[in-house]
């Protein structure tokens, strides 16, 4: 059974920057695709970023290239958010998400429903 646990969370100022990191359980980590989502109030659950299972693919939500990097240490089973330049428009809570399957026969996706394992989540208050 897969486990994820995110951390780092917590309140930021605007224009700061906070890492986030997801904790995996599961043999086999370094076979699968790992993602972070976030969904503030009262909207939908949206992609931040996405990197495949041997760290050498990513992908962004358009809005946050250039200030949100994704990375991966497969040897500590664990997947980072590194967040700068916060604004405003990024208080949400941000989940770590898991596809487990097919990942190395690349299997690649940005939706949220091809992403059979979730973390509970870690909140993210920006304050102006």
């Amino acid at each position: 059974q897969v486990q994820l646990v995110e951390s780092g969370g917590g309140l930021v100022q605007a224009g700061g920057s906070l890492r986030l990191s997801c904790a995996a359980s599961g043999r086999t980590f370094s076979s699968w695709n790992m993602g972070w989502f976030r969904q503030a109030p009262g909207k939908e659950r949206e992609l931040v970023a996405i990197i495949g299972w041997s760290g050498g693919s990513t992908d962004y939500a358009d809005s946050l290239k250039g200030r949100f990097t994704i990375s991966r240490d497969n040897a500590k089973n664990t997947v980072y958010l590194q967040m700068n330049s916060l604004t405003p428009d990024d208080p949400a809570v941000y989940c770590c998400a898991a596809r487990t399957l097919d990942c190395r026969i690349g299997f690649w996706s940005r939706a949220p429903r091809e992403y059979d394992s979730w973390g509970q989540g870690t909140q993210v208050p920006v304050s102006s």
